[in-house]
């Protein structure tokens, strides 16, 4: 399969498939959405790999949503219909690969794309980088996974006060919080990933596929209780006097003024 927004590598039985909009910060236009619905799905079915790490192409993971992309929804509010099939495609496909999925977050990892690395099973970072979920920012609710997985990590209280907030961490400060495994600097980063990808290709692969799919049957069970929902009142939120602000704040530059109750 060909992947317009994504690059994939081959190393062995070790599949690498990075986020390749550098340019954009690797920022998750309509393009993107669709095919991260489907790049997944795709390496799961992939005959010839065993392990799969996703990463970013240039300085960036992923900034989350493309800036005109969200304007387009703001203004397009129905089109919203199939970003919700999308998100619940691109979840419900990571938690159902049977791999061991592993984040290479070599940059910032914004809104959808610290979702996607958070629902990674281990992740390893750039200490330079920083990971958070600003959706209340743009005045949106944090519906696309950030509110099940942030308090599968780290505790219902600390999701809560980053989540509400929008709070950007660092990788150094997500680390310690367990929100990720482990944060190095940027030039030890490829050997720390390279070095436990090998130890999952050179063990027992049903065994471990099984110990994963056992580990996640709860967060699955969060997925299926939460997801649409939270999606939903994602939509809700899409066509508010906050949202329309946040919008017009960014275009011209200056600190939103949210008043809807």
């Amino acid at each position: 399969m060909q992947f317009d927004t994504f690059t994939i590598k081959r190393k062995g039985r070790l599949l690498t498939i990075a986020f390749n909009r550098p340019d954009e910060l690797n920022a998750v236009n309509l393009r993107l959405h669709e095919e991260l619905a489907e790049v997944f799905t795709w390496a799961e079915q992939d005959p010839d790999s065993d392990v799969v790490v996703i990463t970013g192409e240039g300085k960036a993971f992923s900034a989350g949503g493309d800036f005109t992309h969200i304007q387009n929804l703001a203004a397009n509010p129905d089109l919203f219909d199939e970003e919700i099939r999308l998100a619940q495609k691109i979840i419900h496909s990571m938690l159902a690969m049977q791999k061991p999925l592993i984040c290479r977050l070599n940059g910032h990892a914004v809104g959808l794309g610290a979702t996607v690395a958070l629902f990674c099973d281990v992740i390893y970072a750039a200490e330079n980088a920083k990971i958070g979920d600003p959706h209340v920012a743009v005045g949106l609710t944090a519906g696309d996974g950030g509110a099940i997985i942030w308090p599968q990590l780290i505790g219902i209280a600390r999701a809560k006060e980053f989540l509400m907030s929008g709070k950007l961490l660092t990788a150094r400060e997500a680390a310690d919080m367990g929100l990720i495994n482990k944060a190095v600097p940027l030039e030890q980063l490829d050997a720390l990933v390279s070095d436990y990808c090998q130890t999952l290709l050179d063990g027992a692969q049903l065994a471990i596929r099984h110990t994963k799919n056992l580990l996640n049957q709860e967060l699955k069970a969060k997925v299926e209780l939460l997801l649409e929902k939270g999606l939903k009142l994602e939509k809700q939120t899409l066509t508010s006097a906050d949202h329309r602000e946040a919008l017009a704040a960014l275009v011209e530059k200056r600190k939103p003024k949210f008043t809807a109750n």
